[in-house]
């Protein structure tokens, strides 16, 4: 079955860090571009960062320049978003897609689990 199964998600206090993990199961990873989005309570989903099969990275979200870097390990199969100085405004379910915007995994990919991210004092 081809899927990405996001996971190292979990609850820290402001200022704290999370790697995320994006893995794929099923085909395999390098020569597709990969994204990460995120969904607050009560807020749209949006795309947070995306690396293409080169390396190079695009920021979708000026809030987490300068925290938040996205990487890749084709060996072995998996994205990671390394989250550095996280905030409230961070909290949020974390997915990963094929894709670098939500309205193209809408309408020709799927989404996984996600990973919930919290930042709380």
């Amino acid at each position: 079955q081809v899927q990405l199964v996001e996971s190292g998600g979990g609850a820290v206090q402001p200022g704290g860090s999370l790697r995320l993990s994006c893995a794929a199961s099923g085909f395999t990873l390098n020569g597709y571009t990969i994204g990460w989005f995120r969904q607050a309570p009560g807020k749209e989903r949006e795309a947070v960062l995306c690396i293409s099969s080169g390396g190079t990275s695009t920021y979708y979200q000026d809030s987490v320049k300068g925290r938040f870097t996205i990487s890749r390990d084709n060996a072995k199969n998996t994205v990671y978003l390394q989250m550095n100085s996280l905030k409230p405004e961070d909290t949020a379910l974390y997915y990963c897609a094929r894709a670098c915007t939500v309205d193209f995994v809408w309408r020709f990919g799927s989404w996984g689990q996600g990973t919930q991210v919290t930042v709380s004092s």
